[in-house]
């Protein structure tokens, strides 16, 4: 259970009372051979963005660069917030001895909005309320220092009203901003709507190499006959009626992995020989590129998630995306299975490494410039775990129980700036269930929030080998299962009237859509 809920990391240590002084390196501390005074110089709002102009000074005797940081401060009132939230940040150039560099950082104040779970202002609703926003502006949490500008609002403001979407089934208590705990009611339980007996999918009977339904010696004469994905892309035909010259188990088999080729051991997508489409094989690496280690071919180590979130060097981690774009390609490789974006909660989860950070905010802009960079190339970035995983134990059957509140600002917020400033080719779901459900069966998750809520229009792939039924992961908007999908046991649910033809036909062209994408 979240029941630390949105008071993750340095939101715990600059709140809770007594918390402080256990902390020996506050969040975006670094160090440096040099010094640098940070002034502000002015604040302003023009509508709904605040700007703050600063001054930055090498004060030192070596050159180096410094990282300016504005953490916001929104009125304690109705809903307890955390004492500091990161909401910008800036890089400085290399500055030479007593050269200094004046950068303005601008703020969307709806962008520091706090989300209502509990109907105190605006039920299910994103919202400020009155008061005064005040902000701290430093070279971290702890050393950050208040500005004379405050944003001041006079009435509660409803940013926008979402509706309750993954709210929890099990009552739990969660923390508040003075250490204490207020209890979170669990809403009515959702019924299990599986229309078939859940079965283990580890048959593999979705890897069936070969034609589907085509004798090999036919091929050619075949491939004649029917329409070839070479015209979409051509714009001889539409998406649509290529999908429909399609039979419905052709259909059924896109939307499962298929098997490896080439140097991946990740499994690819596509892989329709009679149609002409390509297996676009997925390669995996939280350094750079991973390839089939009996290859021989070496790849770049490149830094790890969490070292290049402790640059706060937006351009820097762009150009990595590009240049493992770049290695991608050249191993005739589609998509990276890559940047994984799950917040840092607790040290011990096991993946940390390959995690930016326990704050979404500089995740979500930090993975954002990684995609940016790769699709720069026409390769495709997957976002993942989407979404709270956030331990590696037992991470195939754990529920992690958490309030909407700290899903939707600690858990989720990172996956929307990506989504909203990256546009990726490719999502991946998680394991895990969220709130008793599992996170690639989640319709409310994958369909309500991603999609209609900020507008992702491309293909969920689930994490290798999961253990939700594929009908109920595609009906919820989780396209493509990993590493293999499983086209009997779709045919079953299609045939049983569980799952209806236009879904299919939707994932298909969302998936066909992606690799039209890839160079």
């Amino acid at each position: 259970m979240y029941t630390d809920d949105i008071y993750v990391g340095y939101r715990y240590f600059s709140t809770i009372p007594g918390a402080a002084e256990k902390v020996n390196y506050p969040f975006g501390f670094g160090l440096s051979y040099t010094t640098f005074d940070i002034a502000v110089e002015g604040g302003s709002c023009s509508g709904d963005v605040v700007s703050f102009d600063i001054k930055v000074t090498n004060t030192g005797d070596r050159e180096g660069r410094e990282v300016v940081q504005i953490y916001s401060c929104a009125p304690q009132a109705l809903l307890p917030k955390p004492a500091r939230e990161l909401a910008g940040f800036a890089k400085t150039k290399i500055l030479a001895p007593g050269q200094s560099e004046e950068i303005t950082i601008c703020i969307n104040i709806n962008d520091i909005g706090s989300y209502d779970d509990t109907g105190r202002i605006s039920d299910a609703s994103w919202v400020l309320e009155k008061g005064t926003y005040s902000f701290y502006i430093g070279a971290n949490v702890r050393d950050a220092v208040k500005a004379d500008f405050t944003y001041e609002l006079a009435e509660n403001k409803v940013i926008e009203t979402t509706g309750h979407k993954v709210f929890t089934v099990r009552e739990f208590e969660r923390l508040t901003s003075d250490g204490s705990r207020e209890i979170i009611k669990p809403a009515e339980p959702k019924p299990d709507t599986c229309g078939l007996k859940r079965q283990e999918p580890f048959d593999l009977e979705g890897i069936q190499p070969g034609i589907k339904g085509v004798e090999q010696i036919s091929l050619l004469k075949y491939r004649e006959s029917v329409p070839q994905f070479i015209e979409v892309a051509e714009g001889k035909i539409t998406i649509d009626e290529f999908i429909k010259s399609l039979s419905i188990e052709e259909r059924m088999d896109l939307l499962g992995g298929q098997i490896n080729t080439g140097v991946a051991n990740t499994s690819g997508v596509g892989n329709n020989v009679p149609h002409g489409i390509p297996n676009v094989m997925t390669a995996d690496g939280p350094a750079g590129l991973r390839i089939h280690e009996h290859v021989g071919i070496k790849t770049t180590a490149w830094p790890i998630a969490i070292n290049l979130a402790c640059t706060w060097d937006l351009d820097l981690i762009e150009h990595i995306g590009k240049e493992v774009a770049l290695e991608i390609k050249e191993n005739n490789l589609g998509l990276w299975l890559a940047p994984a974006c799950n917040i840092h909660r607790s040290p011990l989860c096991g993946r940390n490494f390959e995690y930016f950070s326990e704050d979404p905010f500089l995740t979500g802009k930090a993975a954002s410039a990684i995609v940016r960079g790769t699709q720069s190339e026409h390769i495709g970035a997957t976002p993942k775990h989407f979404a709270a995983n956030n331990k590696e134990t037992n991470r195939k059957a754990s529920d992690s129980v958490v309030s909407e509140r700290a899903l939707r600002e600690i858990y989720l917020k990172q996956f929307e700036i990506i989504v909203k400033e990256a546009k990726p080719y490719l999502i991946m779901s998680s394991y895990n269930k969220i709130n008793g459900v599992p996170a690639s069966e989640n319709t409310e998750l994958l369909t309500g929030i991603l999609r209609d809520e900020w507008g992702y229009d491309g293909p969920v792939t689930t994490d290798w080998w999961t253990l939700a039924e594929q009908y109920m992961e595609v009906k919820a908007g989780n396209d493509l299962k990993m590493a293999c999908g499983y086209p009997k046991r779709l045919m079953e649910a299609y045939d049983k009237g569980l799952i209806s033809e236009d879904e299919i036909n939707l994932s298909v062209k969302r998936i066909l859509e992606m690799i039209l994408k890839i160079d």
